[in-house]
């Protein structure tokens, strides 16, 4: 009779933990140098954000300003240059308020397109760059008044030139037989013309156009006088002007804050149009 040894499992040994992987050095100082790379541009972003503020806040100068100016017509928002309300507090006949609702921006045109023949001719030695117009009426749509911006790309000794030689500016809206009233500046901060003219709503024809200090004088009379259309195209000029100039200084390019020509109570933006009807006679047409 034969034994044998019984068979049974393959003795192993016991199971071990598996080593930690090593890391290389390499990978090491990969990972610290992308540290400090972002530090870095976390850094550097921080000061350009610091840098650019402060050259934003900081004055420009009379020149700057000036060339800087020169764009605004395509770089300004149309509610900004042409308020959709102005309030001209003060600025009617007496110290009356006024209030003038914009019916009308027309969009920016060519000088070939806006500008009279005569005012063309002025503005060859100066150059034109583009005629910005918009027609307001007043809070009884009585009333109508446009008021223009001319850019051109020249210099303050060239736009000097144009100073005592404006003449009466077109309107928008209605024809050149039913202008009342006028007047037209040269702005000493930016190479910009600033002009309006103002006429009744209702389509009453009249003679020649006056400047607007004419018919605001004390012993003006007539009937342009007394309905005090001459304090209208002066007033509306005047708050437009002011805005521009606003643009021309500020650093942003914003508007500071404005007052009407007579009162020192600050103008109240609005931020569209009121629906408010349309002054007769007056075209409406797309904004840019």
């Amino acid at each position: 009779m034969s034994t044998s040894t019984p068979h049974g499992g393959v003795l192993t040994a016991p199971d071990r933990d598996p080593a930690p992987p090593r890391r290389r050095r390499g990978t090491v100082l990969a990972a610290a140098l992308c540290g400090l790379l972002g530090l870095g541009l976390t850094g550097a972003a921080g000061y350009k954000a610091v840098t650019d503020h402060r050259a934003a806040q900081r004055t420009l100068t009379p020149e700057a300003a000036y060339r800087k100016a020169s764009s605004l017509w395509h770089s300004t928002p149309v509610d900004t240059l042409f308020p959709p309300v102005l309030d001209g507090q003060g600025a009617g006949p007496g110290g009356a308020d006024r209030t003038w609702t914009r019916i009308a921006p027309a969009a920016d045109a060519a000088c070939t397109e806006a500008l009279a023949a005569d005012w063309q001719a002025l503005f060859a030695a100066t150059g034109c760059t583009r005629v910005l117009r918009a027609t307001y009426t007043d809070a009884t749509r009585s009333s109508l008044v446009t008021v223009g911006m001319v850019f051109t790309p020249a210099d303050a000794t060239a736009m000097d030139s144009l100073r005592g030689r404006l003449t009466a500016p077109t309107g928008y809206g209605f024809p050149d037989n039913r202008r009342a009233a006028w007047t037209a500046s040269v702005l000493a901060e930016a190479p910009v013309v600033v002009y309006a003219v103002s006429a009744f709503a209702d389509g009453r024809r009249l003679g020649a156009p006056s400047p607007a200090e004419d018919k605001m004088a004390e012993d003006a009379r007539g009937r342009v006088a007394k309905a005090g259309l001459g304090h209208e195209a002066k007033a509306v000029a005047d708050l437009i002007e002011r805005t521009l100039r606003g643009l021309a200084v500020s650093p942003q390019g914003r508007p500071v804050p404005q007052t009407s020509p007579t009162s020192p109570t600050s103008q109240d933006p609005q931020a569209s149009d009121p629906q408010t009807p349309q002054a007769p006679t007056a075209t409406r047409e797309a904004a840019r």
